[in-house]
Protein backbone atom coordinates (compact mmCIF):
# COMPACT_ATOMS: atom_id res chain seq x y z
CA UNK A 1 0.00 0.00 0.00
CA UNK A 2 1.25 3.50 -0.87
CA UNK A 3 1.43 5.66 2.27
CA UNK A 4 -1.20 8.37 2.16
CA UNK A 5 -2.00 11.35 4.36
CA UNK A 6 -5.26 11.54 6.29
CA UNK A 7 -6.58 14.72 7.89
CA UNK A 8 -8.66 14.29 11.03
CA UNK A 9 -11.13 17.16 11.46
CA UNK A 10 -12.18 17.67 15.06
CA UNK A 11 -10.80 17.70 18.56
CA UNK A 12 -12.93 15.23 20.49
CA UNK A 13 -12.26 11.77 21.87
CA UNK A 14 -12.45 9.97 18.52
CA UNK A 15 -10.22 12.55 16.87
CA UNK A 16 -7.56 11.95 19.52
CA UNK A 17 -7.72 8.16 19.39
CA UNK A 18 -7.87 7.87 15.59
CA UNK A 19 -5.03 10.35 15.08
CA UNK A 20 -2.89 8.50 17.62
CA UNK A 21 -3.85 5.00 16.48
CA UNK A 22 -3.24 5.61 12.77
CA UNK A 23 0.02 7.50 13.18
CA UNK A 24 1.35 4.93 15.67
CA UNK A 25 0.80 2.12 13.19
CA UNK A 26 2.99 3.93 10.66
CA UNK A 27 0.73 3.09 7.73
CA UNK A 28 -0.46 6.62 7.08
CA UNK A 29 0.60 10.20 7.80
CA UNK A 30 -1.81 12.20 9.95
CA UNK A 31 -2.81 15.87 9.97
CA UNK A 32 -5.31 17.38 12.41
CA UNK A 33 -7.67 20.29 11.75
CA UNK A 34 -8.92 21.68 15.07
CA UNK A 35 -10.08 24.94 16.59
CA UNK A 36 -7.50 24.57 19.38
CA UNK A 37 -4.19 23.63 17.73
CA UNK A 38 -2.21 25.38 20.48
CA UNK A 39 -3.45 22.76 22.96
CA UNK A 40 -2.27 19.82 20.86
CA UNK A 41 1.07 18.07 21.10
CA UNK A 42 2.32 16.35 17.97
CA UNK A 43 3.22 13.30 20.08
CA UNK A 44 0.12 11.44 21.26
CA UNK A 45 -0.18 8.63 23.80
CA UNK A 46 -3.09 6.24 23.36
CA UNK A 47 -3.76 3.75 26.16
CA UNK A 48 -5.61 0.73 24.78
CA UNK A 49 -8.08 -1.70 26.29
CA UNK A 50 -5.39 -4.36 25.78
CA UNK A 51 -3.21 -2.61 28.39
CA UNK A 52 -0.72 -1.40 25.79
CA UNK A 53 0.32 2.12 24.87
CA UNK A 54 0.44 3.45 21.33
CA UNK A 55 2.76 6.35 20.57
CA UNK A 56 1.55 8.40 17.65
CA UNK A 57 3.13 11.37 15.95
CA UNK A 58 0.99 13.89 14.08
CA UNK A 59 2.49 15.61 11.05
CA UNK A 60 0.65 18.98 11.20
CA UNK A 61 -1.93 20.41 13.61
CA UNK A 62 -3.69 23.58 12.50
CA UNK A 63 -6.94 25.54 12.55
CA UNK A 64 -6.26 26.72 8.99
CA UNK A 65 -7.65 24.33 6.33
CA UNK A 66 -5.09 25.65 3.83
CA UNK A 67 -2.29 24.10 5.90
CA UNK A 68 -3.70 20.58 6.14
CA UNK A 69 -6.34 19.90 3.47
CA UNK A 70 -4.55 20.30 0.09
CA UNK A 71 -1.74 17.89 1.00
CA UNK A 72 -4.12 15.22 2.35
CA UNK A 73 -5.53 12.25 0.42
CA UNK A 74 -8.31 11.39 2.88
CA UNK A 75 -10.43 13.60 5.13
CA UNK A 76 -12.17 12.13 8.18
CA UNK A 77 -14.64 14.33 10.05
CA UNK A 78 -14.84 13.43 13.74
CA UNK A 79 -17.60 15.93 14.43
CA UNK A 80 -21.13 16.15 15.83
CA UNK A 81 -23.88 16.58 13.27
CA UNK A 82 -24.38 20.28 13.95
CA UNK A 83 -20.72 21.05 13.12
CA UNK A 84 -20.48 19.10 9.84
CA UNK A 85 -21.86 21.72 7.45
CA UNK A 86 -19.68 24.50 8.87
CA UNK A 87 -16.48 22.47 8.49
CA UNK A 88 -17.41 21.24 5.01
CA UNK A 89 -17.80 24.88 3.94
CA UNK A 90 -14.40 25.71 5.48
CA UNK A 91 -12.54 22.94 3.68
CA UNK A 92 -14.42 23.12 0.36
CA UNK A 93 -12.11 25.70 -1.32
CA UNK A 94 -9.09 23.48 -0.69
CA UNK A 95 -10.46 20.14 -1.86
CA UNK A 96 -9.32 18.36 -4.99
CA UNK A 97 -11.20 15.71 -6.94
CA UNK A 98 -9.00 12.88 -5.63
CA UNK A 99 -9.46 13.68 -1.93
CA UNK A 100 -11.93 11.33 -0.22
CA UNK A 101 -14.05 13.24 2.32
CA UNK A 102 -15.68 11.15 5.02
CA UNK A 103 -17.20 10.94 8.46
CA UNK A 104 -16.49 8.74 11.44
CA UNK A 105 -20.24 8.33 12.00
CA UNK A 106 -22.66 8.72 9.10
CA UNK A 107 -26.05 8.67 10.82
CA UNK A 108 -25.55 12.25 12.04
CA UNK A 109 -26.36 13.56 8.55
CA UNK A 110 -22.92 13.60 6.94
CA UNK A 111 -23.84 12.33 3.46
CA UNK A 112 -26.94 14.51 3.24
CA UNK A 113 -24.95 17.61 4.22
CA UNK A 114 -21.95 16.77 2.02
CA UNK A 115 -24.07 16.16 -1.06
CA UNK A 116 -25.61 19.60 -0.63
CA UNK A 117 -22.39 21.47 0.14
CA UNK A 118 -19.59 19.86 -1.89
CA UNK A 119 -19.05 19.57 -5.62
CA UNK A 120 -20.42 16.41 -7.22
CA UNK A 121 -16.97 15.14 -8.21
CA UNK A 122 -15.69 14.92 -4.61
CA UNK A 123 -15.51 11.30 -3.39
CA UNK A 124 -17.50 10.78 -0.21
CA UNK A 125 -17.22 8.00 2.35
CA UNK A 126 -18.35 7.25 5.87
CA UNK A 127 -18.42 4.66 8.64
CA UNK A 128 -21.80 3.21 9.51
CA UNK A 129 -20.76 3.19 13.17
CA UNK A 130 -17.75 4.62 14.97
CA UNK A 131 -14.68 2.35 14.82
CA UNK A 132 -13.60 2.87 18.43
CA UNK A 133 -14.89 3.66 21.88
CA UNK A 134 -12.74 6.58 22.98
CA UNK A 135 -12.19 8.99 25.86
CA UNK A 136 -9.80 11.93 26.23
CA UNK A 137 -7.50 11.81 29.26
CA UNK A 138 -5.37 14.92 28.69
CA UNK A 139 -6.61 17.11 25.86
CA UNK A 140 -4.23 17.16 22.90
CA UNK A 141 -1.87 14.69 24.58
CA UNK A 142 -3.41 11.47 25.88
CA UNK A 143 -6.54 9.39 25.29
CA UNK A 144 -8.06 5.99 26.04
CA UNK A 145 -8.97 3.52 23.31
CA UNK A 146 -11.62 1.69 25.32
CA UNK A 147 -12.87 -0.72 22.69
CA UNK A 148 -12.76 -1.88 19.07
CA UNK A 149 -15.47 -3.04 16.72
CA UNK A 150 -14.87 -6.52 15.27
CA UNK A 151 -15.38 -5.18 11.76
CA UNK A 152 -16.41 -2.00 9.98
CA UNK A 153 -19.01 -1.10 7.39
CA UNK A 154 -18.39 1.88 5.13
CA UNK A 155 -20.21 3.56 2.26
CA UNK A 156 -18.37 5.20 -0.63
CA UNK A 157 -19.97 7.47 -3.21
CA UNK A 158 -19.03 9.47 -6.35
CA UNK A 159 -16.37 7.03 -7.61
CA UNK A 160 -16.37 3.86 -9.73
CA UNK A 161 -16.89 0.41 -8.24
CA UNK A 162 -13.21 -0.36 -8.77
CA UNK A 163 -12.21 2.78 -6.86
CA UNK A 164 -14.66 1.90 -4.09
CA UNK A 165 -13.05 -1.50 -3.64
CA UNK A 166 -9.54 -0.03 -3.68
CA UNK A 167 -10.54 2.50 -1.03
CA UNK A 168 -12.21 -0.19 1.10
CA UNK A 169 -8.99 -2.19 1.09
CA UNK A 170 -7.03 0.86 2.18
CA UNK A 171 -9.35 1.59 5.12
CA UNK A 172 -9.13 -2.06 6.11
CA UNK A 173 -5.34 -1.82 5.93
CA UNK A 174 -4.86 1.31 8.04
CA UNK A 175 -7.57 0.52 10.63
CA UNK A 176 -6.51 -3.14 10.86
CA UNK A 177 -10.04 -4.56 10.94
CA UNK A 178 -12.16 -6.37 8.31
CA UNK A 179 -14.01 -3.66 6.40
CA UNK A 180 -17.12 -4.23 4.32
CA UNK A 181 -18.55 -2.06 1.57
CA UNK A 182 -22.20 -1.07 1.89
CA UNK A 183 -24.40 -0.77 -1.17
CA UNK A 184 -24.90 2.97 -0.83
CA UNK A 185 -24.81 5.95 1.51
CA UNK A 186 -28.34 5.29 2.81
CA UNK A 187 -27.15 2.09 4.48
CA UNK A 188 -24.57 4.12 6.39
CA UNK A 189 -26.83 7.08 7.09
CA UNK A 190 -30.08 5.51 8.25
CA UNK A 191 -29.84 3.44 11.40
CA UNK A 192 -31.91 2.49 14.43
CA UNK A 193 -29.08 3.07 16.87
CA UNK A 194 -28.71 6.59 18.33
CA UNK A 195 -31.34 8.30 16.12
CA UNK A 196 -34.03 5.97 17.50
CA UNK A 197 -32.55 4.57 20.73
CA UNK A 198 -31.66 7.95 22.21
CA UNK A 199 -34.69 9.86 20.95
CA UNK A 200 -37.17 7.25 22.19
CA UNK A 201 -35.68 7.40 25.67
CA UNK A 202 -35.49 11.21 25.74
CA UNK A 203 -39.12 11.50 24.67
CA UNK A 204 -40.23 9.03 27.34
CA UNK A 205 -38.37 10.99 30.03
CA UNK A 206 -39.21 14.54 29.07
CA UNK A 207 -42.30 14.74 26.86
CA UNK A 208 -44.31 16.10 29.80
CA UNK A 209 -41.62 18.60 30.75
CA UNK A 210 -42.45 22.30 30.89
CA UNK A 211 -40.50 25.22 32.29
CA UNK A 212 -40.97 25.20 36.05
CA UNK A 213 -40.85 21.40 36.34
CA UNK A 214 -37.87 20.01 38.27
CA UNK A 215 -36.59 16.48 38.80
CA UNK A 216 -35.22 15.19 42.10
CA UNK A 217 -32.09 13.65 40.60
CA UNK A 218 -30.15 13.17 37.38
CA UNK A 219 -31.92 10.23 35.75
CA UNK A 220 -29.87 7.26 34.58
CA UNK A 221 -30.29 6.91 30.85
CA UNK A 222 -30.24 3.11 30.65
CA UNK A 223 -30.33 1.77 34.21
CA UNK A 224 -33.71 3.49 34.75
CA UNK A 225 -34.99 2.64 31.26
CA UNK A 226 -38.78 2.17 31.21
CA UNK A 227 -41.37 0.11 29.36
CA UNK A 228 -42.69 3.35 27.91
CA UNK A 229 -39.30 3.97 26.29
CA UNK A 230 -39.27 0.39 24.98
CA UNK A 231 -42.76 0.72 23.50
CA UNK A 232 -41.79 3.94 21.72
CA UNK A 233 -38.52 2.47 20.46
CA UNK A 234 -40.20 -0.68 19.11
CA UNK A 235 -42.88 1.38 17.37
CA UNK A 236 -40.31 3.72 15.79
CA UNK A 237 -38.24 0.73 14.70
CA UNK A 238 -41.25 -0.89 13.03
CA UNK A 239 -41.96 2.35 11.16
CA UNK A 240 -38.34 2.59 10.07
CA UNK A 241 -38.45 -0.90 8.57
CA UNK A 242 -41.56 0.05 6.59
CA UNK A 243 -39.49 2.88 5.12
CA UNK A 244 -36.60 0.52 4.33
CA UNK A 245 -38.93 -1.57 2.18
CA UNK A 246 -39.18 1.42 -0.17
CA UNK A 247 -35.53 2.49 -0.15
CA UNK A 248 -32.82 1.11 -2.48
CA UNK A 249 -31.11 -0.76 0.36
CA UNK A 250 -30.42 -4.35 1.33
CA UNK A 251 -33.06 -5.05 3.97
CA UNK A 252 -30.56 -7.20 5.89
CA UNK A 253 -28.09 -4.35 6.44
CA UNK A 254 -29.96 -3.37 9.60
CA UNK A 255 -31.06 -5.60 12.49
CA UNK A 256 -34.44 -4.91 14.14
CA UNK A 257 -34.17 -3.58 17.68
CA UNK A 258 -35.76 -6.62 19.33
CA UNK A 259 -33.44 -8.98 17.48
CA UNK A 260 -30.39 -6.85 18.26
CA UNK A 261 -31.15 -6.92 21.98
CA UNK A 262 -32.27 -10.57 21.98
CA UNK A 263 -35.75 -9.58 23.18
CA UNK A 264 -39.33 -10.33 22.18
CA UNK A 265 -41.45 -7.52 23.65
CA UNK A 266 -41.25 -4.24 25.56
CA UNK A 267 -40.81 -5.90 28.97
CA UNK A 268 -37.93 -8.11 27.87
CA UNK A 269 -36.31 -5.20 26.00
CA UNK A 270 -36.48 -3.05 29.14
CA UNK A 271 -34.90 -5.76 31.28
CA UNK A 272 -32.17 -6.31 28.69
CA UNK A 273 -31.23 -2.64 28.39
CA UNK A 274 -31.30 -2.13 32.16
CA UNK A 275 -28.95 -5.11 32.62
CA UNK A 276 -26.15 -4.02 30.29
CA UNK A 277 -23.26 -3.46 32.66
CA UNK A 278 -21.36 -0.91 30.57
CA UNK A 279 -24.51 1.25 30.30
CA UNK A 280 -25.33 1.44 34.00
CA UNK A 281 -23.26 4.53 34.81
CA UNK A 282 -24.51 6.63 31.88
CA UNK A 283 -26.73 9.52 32.91
CA UNK A 284 -29.37 11.46 31.00
CA UNK A 285 -28.46 14.88 29.58
CA UNK A 286 -29.59 17.05 32.49
CA UNK A 287 -28.25 19.97 34.47
CA UNK A 288 -28.67 20.88 38.12
CA UNK A 289 -30.32 24.13 39.17
CA UNK A 290 -31.00 25.54 42.65
CA UNK A 291 -34.51 24.05 42.43
CA UNK A 292 -33.60 20.63 41.04
CA UNK A 293 -32.63 18.94 37.78
CA UNK A 294 -33.88 19.90 34.30
CA UNK A 295 -33.18 18.60 30.75
CA UNK A 296 -30.05 19.90 29.02
CA UNK A 297 -31.38 20.68 25.56
CA UNK A 298 -27.98 21.90 24.35
CA UNK A 299 -26.46 18.43 24.79
CA UNK A 300 -25.46 16.31 21.81
CA UNK A 301 -28.26 13.87 22.65
CA UNK A 302 -30.72 16.56 21.59
CA UNK A 303 -28.72 18.65 19.15
CA UNK A 304 -27.46 15.67 17.15
CA UNK A 305 -29.80 12.70 17.56
CA UNK A 306 -32.96 14.70 16.89
CA UNK A 307 -31.76 17.49 14.63
CA UNK A 308 -29.51 15.38 12.39
CA UNK A 309 -30.29 11.71 13.11
CA UNK A 310 -34.05 11.38 13.43
CA UNK A 311 -34.60 14.37 11.13
CA UNK A 312 -33.39 12.56 8.01
CA UNK A 313 -35.42 9.44 8.78
CA UNK A 314 -38.46 11.67 9.18
CA UNK A 315 -37.74 13.49 5.89
CA UNK A 316 -37.18 10.25 3.97
CA UNK A 317 -40.47 8.88 5.26
CA UNK A 318 -42.24 12.01 4.00
CA UNK A 319 -40.43 11.76 0.65
CA UNK A 320 -41.67 8.19 0.17
CA UNK A 321 -45.11 8.85 1.69
CA UNK A 322 -44.62 6.32 4.52
CA UNK A 323 -46.86 6.76 7.55
CA UNK A 324 -44.71 7.10 10.68
CA UNK A 325 -46.96 8.42 13.47
CA UNK A 326 -44.60 7.62 16.35
CA UNK A 327 -41.54 9.04 14.62
CA UNK A 328 -43.57 12.13 13.71
CA UNK A 329 -44.71 12.57 17.31
CA UNK A 330 -41.21 12.27 18.76
CA UNK A 331 -39.59 14.47 16.10
CA UNK A 332 -42.16 17.26 16.35
CA UNK A 333 -41.90 17.25 20.15
CA UNK A 334 -38.15 17.90 19.89
CA UNK A 335 -38.70 20.96 17.70
CA UNK A 336 -40.40 22.64 20.64
CA UNK A 337 -37.07 22.71 22.50
CA UNK A 338 -34.39 22.81 19.80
Amino acid sequence: MIMKTICICGGGSLAHVIAGFLSAKGKVKVNVLTRKPEQWCKNLEIFTCEHTTLYGKVKTVSKDPHEVIPNSDIILLCLPGFAIKEVLLQIKPFLKSYIFVGSVFSSSGFFFEAMNVLDKNIPLWGFQRVPFIARVIDYGHKAHLLGYKDSYNIAVENVSNIEKETFRKYIEYIFARPTHLLNNYLEASITNSNPLLHTARLYSMFHNYEQGIYYSHNLKFYAEWTNEASDILISMDNELFKLLEKLPVDRNYLTPILTHYDSYDANSLTRKIQSIESFKTIYAPMKETPNGWIPEFNSRYFQEDFAFGLKYIYLKAKEYNIQTPTIDKVYHWSKKWL
